[in-house]
């Protein structure tokens, strides 16, 4: 059965807090499973997430600040404990390939499981994955920072009903589907004829990062987009000056870039879970806060991650448009 879902296991930035743990997600795509930005603790919130390390196939790392790194030598040594029988490759940026061979030998461990090192080492590179291609864009940040995109490739939906006009099933829906074309008696199918388009599906991971171009090359058509959303506008000249985003700079990328889902994480401990007064009665919560500012922007799919939540990948449109005309049987 295909899942493509996000789970979300940690959601502060810089510190943890009482109520987020470091950063961490683990993206389920069919028969892959990207661990992205394991912060200190990823491995005990793996556990409350019902996630084991053999479950990994990937692990890609934005940068070497602590709260998107930390989390990797637990993690690393896990594999080997619980004797992953599977390759487990890992990115991370090239030019600071350094930080990565000290966390995956922080400490004394019988190394039993394949973890193989793919280092990102230009911006724009990408890396074949069972799932699609994997690109890498370089980010706007102190250090050296990667933004990945996993772009599944587009292809052809086969329409039952089309088929069983034709008399084609079996291995011939096969044939039809890598040739284009099936010779029956008296005529060609085409398979445009008996199929409608089915875009590939994307996903975007945008962390540590001033607003820039990459940004925005990275969310374009996402259906589910992360992204880092720091600071609320109040603190909009702090976030420049530190290389970080806002609410409504994530809103505004979602917007222009036409994402379909939106997820908020990352969230500075200045605003913590407290509330404070709203502009009318009552009080505003923080995440209300967030939501609010990114919607200024982005009125689709919105999330404000908490910890330990699971996103789903939005199923993909169904276009009546791209149903072609129907075709006589022969």
């Amino acid at each position: 059965m295909s899942v493509r879902e996000l789970a979300v296991l940690g959601t502060a930035s810089q510190v943890p807090t009482r109520h987020r743990n470091h950063n961490g997600y683990l993206l389920r795509w069919d028969r892959e499973a990207i661990l992205f930005d394991p912060g200190e603790g990823t491995q005990r919130q793996m556990l409350l997430a019902g996630i084991a390390a053999s479950d990994l196939t990937r692990i890609c790392v934005t940068h070497f600040h602590g709260d998107h790194c930390l989390g990797l030598p637990g993690v690393i040594q896990r594999l080997s404990l619980d004797r992953v029988a599977h390759p487990v490759d890992a990115h991370f940026p090239a030019g600071n390939g350094e930080y990565f061979a000290r966390l995956r030998h922080a400490s004394s461990f019988y190394e039993t499981a394949e973890l193989r090192e793919r280092p990102v080492l230009a911006d724009g590179q990408t890396f074949e994955t069972s799932a699609g291609r994997l690109e890498a864009r370089r980010l706007r940040h102190p250090v050296e920072t990667y933004g990945y995109r996993l772009v599944e490739p587009d292809d052809r939906r086969m329409l039952p009903d089309r088929l069983a006009a034709y008399g084609i099933r079996g291995p011939a829906v096969g044939e039809l589907a890598r040739t284009g074309h099936l010779d029956l008696p008296g005529r060609r199918v085409l398979l445009a004829e008996v199929s409608v388009p089915r875009p590939g599906q994307r996903f975007a991971f945008v962390m540590d990062t001033g607003l820039c171009d990459a940004v925005f090359a990275l969310a374009e058509r996402a259906d589910l987009l992360v992204i880092e959303s720091t600071f609320l506008t109040e603190d909009a000249a702090l976030a420049a000056e530190v290389g970080h985003l806002t609410a409504a700079q994530a809103g505004r990328v979602a917007a222009e870039s036409g994402v379909r889902r939106l997820v908020l994480t990352h969230f500075s401990q200045r605003y913590g879970p407290a509330t404070r007064p709203g502009p009318g009665p009552g009080v505003v919560s923080a995440a209300e806060r967030f939501a609010a500012e990114a919607r200024e922007h982005f009125d689709g799919e919105l999330v404000v991650a908490e910890d330990l939540i699971r996103v789903s990948v939005p199923a993909r449109p169904v276009s009546a448009a791209a149903t072609p005309p129907a075709a006589s049987a022969p």
